[in-house]
Protein backbone atom coordinates (compact mmCIF):
# COMPACT_ATOMS: atom_id res chain seq x y z
CA UNK A 1 0.00 0.00 0.00
CA UNK A 2 2.97 2.45 0.49
CA UNK A 3 4.70 1.81 -2.81
CA UNK A 4 1.85 3.28 -5.13
CA UNK A 5 1.87 6.32 -2.50
CA UNK A 6 5.97 6.74 -2.44
CA UNK A 7 5.99 6.53 -6.62
CA UNK A 8 3.21 9.04 -6.79
CA UNK A 9 5.01 11.21 -4.44
CA UNK A 10 8.30 10.71 -7.00
CA UNK A 11 5.80 12.12 -9.68
CA UNK A 12 4.45 14.87 -8.36
CA UNK A 13 7.68 16.29 -6.54
CA UNK A 14 9.21 18.37 -9.46
CA UNK A 15 5.61 19.90 -9.22
CA UNK A 16 5.34 20.36 -5.55
CA UNK A 17 8.95 22.02 -5.66
CA UNK A 18 7.98 24.21 -8.18
CA UNK A 19 5.01 25.78 -6.35
CA UNK A 20 7.17 25.43 -3.49
CA UNK A 21 10.03 27.92 -4.85
CA UNK A 22 8.21 30.14 -7.02
CA UNK A 23 4.83 30.72 -5.02
CA UNK A 24 4.71 29.83 -1.60
CA UNK A 25 8.36 30.91 -0.71
CA UNK A 26 7.80 34.41 -2.45
CA UNK A 27 4.33 34.34 -0.33
CA UNK A 28 5.91 33.85 2.62
CA UNK A 29 8.40 36.28 2.36
CA UNK A 30 6.74 39.03 1.24
CA UNK A 31 4.17 38.76 4.04
CA UNK A 32 7.11 38.39 6.36
CA UNK A 33 9.01 41.40 5.22
CA UNK A 34 5.89 43.34 5.23
CA UNK A 35 5.30 42.45 9.26
CA UNK A 36 8.31 43.19 9.98
CA UNK A 37 11.13 45.43 11.32
CA UNK A 38 15.13 44.58 10.29
CA UNK A 39 15.20 43.83 14.09
CA UNK A 40 12.69 40.97 13.59
CA UNK A 41 10.11 42.31 15.73
CA UNK A 42 6.06 42.73 14.50
CA UNK A 43 5.54 46.27 12.98
CA UNK A 44 3.07 47.99 10.68
CA UNK A 45 5.13 50.52 9.62
CA UNK A 46 5.55 49.84 6.13
CA UNK A 47 1.91 50.11 5.91
CA UNK A 48 1.95 53.31 7.60
CA UNK A 49 4.09 53.86 4.80
CA UNK A 50 2.72 52.61 1.93
CA UNK A 51 -0.50 54.23 2.72
CA UNK A 52 1.07 57.62 3.01
CA UNK A 53 2.86 57.54 0.26
CA UNK A 54 0.61 55.76 -2.27
CA UNK A 55 -3.16 56.02 -1.15
CA UNK A 56 -4.14 58.03 -3.74
CA UNK A 57 -3.02 55.24 -6.04
CA UNK A 58 -4.74 52.65 -3.57
CA UNK A 59 -7.85 54.33 -4.21
CA UNK A 60 -7.01 54.76 -8.69
CA UNK A 61 -6.41 51.34 -8.59
CA UNK A 62 -9.67 50.00 -7.44
CA UNK A 63 -11.35 52.88 -9.74
CA UNK A 64 -9.44 50.65 -12.37
CA UNK A 65 -9.72 47.51 -11.71
CA UNK A 66 -13.61 47.96 -10.67
CA UNK A 67 -14.98 50.01 -13.79
CA UNK A 68 -12.70 47.49 -15.82
CA UNK A 69 -14.68 45.00 -14.57
CA UNK A 70 -17.73 46.40 -14.98
CA UNK A 71 -17.36 47.22 -18.40
CA UNK A 72 -16.11 43.72 -19.60
CA UNK A 73 -19.16 42.14 -17.89
CA UNK A 74 -21.42 44.96 -19.94
CA UNK A 75 -19.61 44.19 -22.97
CA UNK A 76 -19.36 40.56 -22.46
CA UNK A 77 -23.27 39.74 -21.86
CA UNK A 78 -23.55 42.01 -24.77
CA UNK A 79 -21.59 39.87 -27.23
CA UNK A 80 -22.73 36.35 -25.71
CA UNK A 81 -26.08 37.30 -25.85
CA UNK A 82 -25.90 38.80 -29.71
CA UNK A 83 -24.00 35.18 -30.57
CA UNK A 84 -26.87 33.34 -28.35
CA UNK A 85 -29.95 35.06 -29.49
CA UNK A 86 -28.81 37.01 -32.51
CA UNK A 87 -30.79 36.43 -35.64
CA UNK A 88 -28.62 38.27 -38.39
CA UNK A 89 -25.85 35.02 -39.61
CA UNK A 90 -23.01 38.03 -40.87
CA UNK A 91 -23.46 39.65 -37.53
CA UNK A 92 -22.83 36.35 -35.25
CA UNK A 93 -20.24 34.87 -37.75
CA UNK A 94 -17.94 38.07 -37.75
CA UNK A 95 -18.13 38.50 -34.07
CA UNK A 96 -17.60 34.89 -33.94
CA UNK A 97 -14.12 35.50 -36.17
CA UNK A 98 -13.32 38.42 -34.46
CA UNK A 99 -14.06 38.49 -30.58
CA UNK A 100 -11.30 35.90 -29.79
CA UNK A 101 -8.30 37.69 -30.98
CA UNK A 102 -7.17 39.54 -27.79
CA UNK A 103 -7.04 36.29 -26.17
CA UNK A 104 -3.79 35.32 -28.19
CA UNK A 105 -2.13 38.84 -27.26
CA UNK A 106 -0.05 38.99 -23.77
CA UNK A 107 -0.63 42.34 -22.30
CA UNK A 108 2.90 43.71 -22.61
CA UNK A 109 1.66 43.73 -27.03
CA UNK A 110 -1.33 44.67 -25.93
CA UNK A 111 -0.28 47.57 -24.09
CA UNK A 112 2.33 48.58 -26.77
CA UNK A 113 -0.26 48.72 -29.31
CA UNK A 114 -2.57 50.83 -27.90
CA UNK A 115 0.06 53.36 -26.93
CA UNK A 116 0.32 53.48 -30.95
CA UNK A 117 -3.96 53.68 -31.13
CA UNK A 118 -4.92 55.75 -28.26
CA UNK A 119 -1.97 58.68 -28.85
CA UNK A 120 -3.14 61.91 -29.93
CA UNK A 121 -1.60 61.78 -33.47
CA UNK A 122 -2.70 57.47 -33.56
CA UNK A 123 -4.33 55.91 -35.23
CA UNK A 124 -8.03 56.14 -34.05
CA UNK A 125 -7.60 59.49 -33.88
CA UNK A 126 -6.34 59.68 -37.69
CA UNK A 127 -9.46 57.37 -38.77
CA UNK A 128 -11.83 59.66 -36.97
CA UNK A 129 -10.29 62.45 -38.75
CA UNK A 130 -10.31 60.92 -42.70
CA UNK A 131 -13.60 60.24 -41.92
CA UNK A 132 -14.70 63.57 -41.15
CA UNK A 133 -16.05 62.70 -37.30
CA UNK A 134 -13.54 65.40 -36.22
CA UNK A 135 -10.86 67.84 -36.57
CA UNK A 136 -7.30 67.57 -36.58
CA UNK A 137 -7.24 70.31 -33.59
CA UNK A 138 -9.96 68.62 -31.59
CA UNK A 139 -7.73 64.94 -31.63
CA UNK A 140 -6.67 64.43 -27.81
CA UNK A 141 -4.63 61.63 -26.23
CA UNK A 142 -6.47 58.73 -24.27
CA UNK A 143 -2.89 57.67 -22.45
CA UNK A 144 -4.28 57.82 -19.20
CA UNK A 145 -6.78 56.17 -16.64
CA UNK A 146 -9.24 56.08 -20.20
CA UNK A 147 -6.74 53.94 -21.94
CA UNK A 148 -5.72 51.48 -18.97
CA UNK A 149 -9.53 50.89 -18.78
CA UNK A 150 -9.70 50.20 -22.80
CA UNK A 151 -6.67 48.04 -22.56
CA UNK A 152 -7.55 45.84 -19.94
CA UNK A 153 -11.33 46.04 -21.13
CA UNK A 154 -10.66 44.72 -24.83
CA UNK A 155 -8.14 42.42 -23.65
CA UNK A 156 -10.60 40.49 -20.82
CA UNK A 157 -13.63 40.76 -22.61
CA UNK A 158 -12.92 37.92 -25.24
CA UNK A 159 -12.15 35.73 -21.93
CA UNK A 160 -14.93 36.37 -20.18
CA UNK A 161 -17.67 36.37 -23.36
CA UNK A 162 -15.84 32.99 -24.20
CA UNK A 163 -17.17 31.52 -21.25
CA UNK A 164 -20.42 33.05 -20.86
CA UNK A 165 -20.96 32.40 -25.42
CA UNK A 166 -20.64 28.52 -24.30
CA UNK A 167 -22.64 28.44 -20.94
CA UNK A 168 -25.42 30.01 -22.94
CA UNK A 169 -24.93 27.32 -25.48
CA UNK A 170 -25.64 24.89 -23.05
CA UNK A 171 -29.34 26.41 -21.92
CA UNK A 172 -32.49 24.48 -23.03
CA UNK A 173 -33.76 26.49 -25.78
CA UNK A 174 -37.26 26.09 -24.90
CA UNK A 175 -37.17 28.28 -22.67
CA UNK A 176 -35.65 30.62 -24.76
CA UNK A 177 -38.48 30.06 -27.75
CA UNK A 178 -40.97 29.98 -25.40
CA UNK A 179 -40.23 33.85 -24.25
CA UNK A 180 -39.96 34.81 -27.51
CA UNK A 181 -43.31 33.00 -28.69
CA UNK A 182 -44.97 34.85 -25.75
CA UNK A 183 -43.97 38.14 -27.20
CA UNK A 184 -40.68 39.04 -24.90
CA UNK A 185 -38.07 40.74 -26.98
CA UNK A 186 -34.32 39.55 -27.44
CA UNK A 187 -33.42 41.89 -24.53
CA UNK A 188 -35.83 41.27 -22.04
CA UNK A 189 -35.27 37.25 -22.98
CA UNK A 190 -31.18 37.79 -22.32
CA UNK A 191 -31.96 40.03 -19.13
CA UNK A 192 -34.96 37.91 -17.84
CA UNK A 193 -34.51 34.18 -18.66
CA UNK A 194 -31.25 33.83 -20.24
CA UNK A 195 -28.46 35.80 -17.53
CA UNK A 196 -30.03 34.22 -14.05
CA UNK A 197 -29.17 30.77 -15.50
CA UNK A 198 -25.57 31.93 -16.50
CA UNK A 199 -24.89 34.38 -13.77
CA UNK A 200 -22.21 31.78 -11.83
CA UNK A 201 -20.41 31.69 -14.79
CA UNK A 202 -20.32 35.50 -15.10
CA UNK A 203 -19.55 35.72 -11.86
CA UNK A 204 -16.52 33.54 -12.27
CA UNK A 205 -15.13 35.50 -15.38
CA UNK A 206 -15.16 38.77 -13.31
CA UNK A 207 -13.85 37.53 -10.35
CA UNK A 208 -11.04 35.97 -12.65
CA UNK A 209 -10.59 38.78 -14.59
CA UNK A 210 -10.74 41.28 -11.31
CA UNK A 211 -7.36 39.63 -10.04
CA UNK A 212 -5.77 39.62 -13.18
CA UNK A 213 -6.27 42.73 -13.52
CA UNK A 214 -5.06 44.22 -10.87
CA UNK A 215 -1.98 42.33 -10.67
CA UNK A 216 -1.05 43.21 -14.33
CA UNK A 217 2.09 45.66 -14.13
CA UNK A 218 3.21 46.71 -18.32
CA UNK A 219 -0.37 48.43 -19.08
CA UNK A 220 -0.52 51.15 -16.26
CA UNK A 221 3.60 51.85 -17.25
CA UNK A 222 3.09 51.60 -20.93
CA UNK A 223 -0.36 53.19 -21.54
CA UNK A 224 -0.12 56.37 -18.61
CA UNK A 225 3.00 57.07 -17.04
CA UNK A 226 1.98 60.00 -15.24
CA UNK A 227 -0.45 60.21 -11.36
CA UNK A 228 -1.94 58.21 -9.72
CA UNK A 229 -0.86 54.90 -11.26
CA UNK A 230 -1.28 51.76 -10.27
CA UNK A 231 -0.09 49.68 -7.50
CA UNK A 232 1.60 46.89 -9.47
CA UNK A 233 3.68 50.50 -10.83
CA UNK A 234 4.60 51.52 -7.50
CA UNK A 235 5.48 47.96 -5.98
CA UNK A 236 8.07 48.06 -9.02
CA UNK A 237 9.41 51.64 -8.72
CA UNK A 238 9.90 51.01 -4.41
CA UNK A 239 12.02 48.25 -5.87
CA UNK A 240 13.81 49.47 -8.52
CA UNK A 241 14.52 52.97 -7.68
CA UNK A 242 15.19 51.97 -3.61
CA UNK A 243 15.65 48.85 -3.11
CA UNK A 244 12.61 49.04 -0.93
CA UNK A 245 11.24 45.58 -0.64
CA UNK A 246 9.43 45.50 2.62
CA UNK A 247 7.19 48.61 1.29
CA UNK A 248 6.74 46.81 -1.98
CA UNK A 249 5.58 43.83 -0.06
CA UNK A 250 3.40 46.10 2.02
CA UNK A 251 1.11 47.28 -1.38
CA UNK A 252 1.54 43.87 -1.75
CA UNK A 253 -0.83 42.58 0.66
CA UNK A 254 -3.02 45.07 0.42
CA UNK A 255 -3.22 43.86 -2.72
CA UNK A 256 -4.00 39.69 -1.70
CA UNK A 257 -6.34 41.54 0.91
CA UNK A 258 -8.18 43.10 -1.93
CA UNK A 259 -8.41 40.04 -4.44
CA UNK A 260 -9.42 38.21 -1.05
CA UNK A 261 -12.13 40.39 -0.28
CA UNK A 262 -13.29 40.01 -3.87
CA UNK A 263 -12.69 36.08 -3.78
CA UNK A 264 -14.98 36.37 -0.10
CA UNK A 265 -17.90 37.84 -1.78
CA UNK A 266 -17.78 35.07 -4.77
CA UNK A 267 -17.35 32.52 -2.23
CA UNK A 268 -20.25 34.25 -0.02
CA UNK A 269 -22.27 34.29 -3.03
CA UNK A 270 -22.10 30.52 -3.68
CA UNK A 271 -22.22 29.35 -0.23
CA UNK A 272 -25.76 31.42 -0.46
CA UNK A 273 -26.95 29.70 -3.85
CA UNK A 274 -26.05 26.05 -2.69
CA UNK A 275 -28.20 26.54 0.87
CA UNK A 276 -31.19 28.31 -1.48
CA UNK A 277 -30.91 25.20 -3.83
Amino acid sequence: MTRPSFFGLILIAPALAMIAALFLYPLGFSLTSAFTVPGGGFSLTHFEKAIDLYSTDILFTLFIVITSTLLTALFSIAIAGTLTLGETPWLISSLRFLYRWPLFIPFIVAAQCMRTFLAKNGLMNNSFVAMGIMEPLQATSFLDWRGIIITFVWKQVPFVTLMLAGAMASIDRATIEAGRNLGASRLRVLIEIVLPQVAQTLLVGLVLSFVTMLSVLSVPMMVAGSQPTMMTVDMAFRINSYGDYATANALGVISYAIAGAVAWIYLRHNVKREIAA
